[in-house]
C-alpha cells in the first residue's frame, strides 16, 4: 500500500485517528492559549475546533466518520458532568450561607438564557426544530442533548449552539466582569456556569479555584431548571 490516498482512506476508518486528532489539536489550541498569557481570547477549545474543522475540510471527511472516532470524548462528558456535583458537596456550607442569592441568581439567569434565545430566533422567523434547538443552548451538552431530543430539536444543532455559547462566554466573561466591577469571586464563578457550562467553567478554573467551584455549582443546577422551564417556555413561543 504505497498509494498515500490509499494509505489515509485506510488511516479514516480506524478510530483511533480521530481520537488522537482530537486530543493532538487540544494540545496545540492550550499551548497557544500558555503562549497568549492565558488571554481569554486565545481560547484552546476554540483553537482546536478551527484545527479540526479545517483537517476533516481538506480530507474530505465526513462529521460522522470522524465522531465515530472520537466518541469516547464525548462518552466522557457524562462522568464528568456527575462529577460537578464534587464542588458543590466541597462548598456545602459556603452554598448555604449564599442560598437565596444563588437561587435568584440561577431563576434569572436560566429563564433570560432560555427566553434571550427563543424571543431573538422568533423575531426572525425562525421555528419548529429549530427554535427547540435553541432553548437549551446554555446546558451542558448531555443535557442539552437530551433536552432537545424530548422536545422536538435536532441534537446536532444544539450541540454546536451548546459549543458556541460555551467558547463565546469563556472569551468575554473575564474582560465583562471586570468591566461591571463584580469581584466576589462566588458570583463570578456562579455567573459564568450558568451562562456558559463546561467551557464557561474549565475558564473559571484556570482563574480562579473558587470561581472554578461555583462555576461547576451554576453548571450543574442550571442543568436541572433548564430541563424543567426549556420545554414550558418553548410551549409559550409556539414550539
Amino acid at each position: 500500500m504505497t498509494d498515500p490516498a490509499l494509505i489515509w482512506s485506510y488511516l479514516a476508518e480506524g478510530p483511533l485517528l480521530w481520537l488522537t486528532a482530537t486530543l493532538f489539536a487540544y494540545l496545540i489550541g492550550n499551548a497557544c492559549f500558555q503562549a497568549a498569557g492565558r488571554q481569554s481570547w486565545a481560547n484552546p477549545v476554540l483553537i482546536a475546533v478551527i484545527l479540526l474543522a479545517i483537517l476533516l475540510g481538506v480530507t474530505g471527511t465526513e462529521y460522522q466518520t470522524y465522531f465515530e472516532g472520537a466518541q469516547f470524548v464525548h462518552f466522557m462528558l457524562g462522568p464528568a458532568t456527575v462529577a460537578l456535583a464534587m464542588p458543590l458537596y466541597d462548598n456545602l456550607s459556603r452554598v448555604r450561607r449564599a442560598a437565596l442569592p444563588m437561587l435568584a441568581g440561577l431563576v434569572v439567569g436560566s429563564s433570560v438564557a432560555v427566553v434571550s434565545a427563543l424571543a431573538i430566533a422568533r423575531a426572525f422567523g425562525i421555528s419548529g426544530p429549530l427554535l427547540a434547538s435553541l432553548a437549551p443552548k446554555s446546558t451542558t451538552a448531555p443535557v442539552a442533548i437530551g433536552i432537545a431530543e424530548k422536545i422536538g430539536g435536532q441534537p446536532t444543532l444544539t450541540a454546536l449552539l451548546v459549543l458556541l455559547t460555551g467558547i463565546f462566554g469563556a472569551i468575554i466573561v473575564t474582560p465583562l466582569l471586570n468591566l461591571l466591577g463584580v469581584k466576589d469571586w462566588r458570583a463570578r464563578g456562579f455567573a459564568v456556569g450558568v451562562a456558559a457550562h463546561g467551557i464557561g467553567t474549565a475558564r473559571a478554573f484556570q482563574v480562579n479555584a473558587t470561581a472554578g467551584a461555583f462555576s461547576g455549582i451554576g453548571m450543574g443546577l442550571n442543568s436541572v431548571l433548564t430541563a424543567i422551564i426549556a420545554p414550558m417556555v418553548l410551549h409559550l413561543f409556539g414550539g
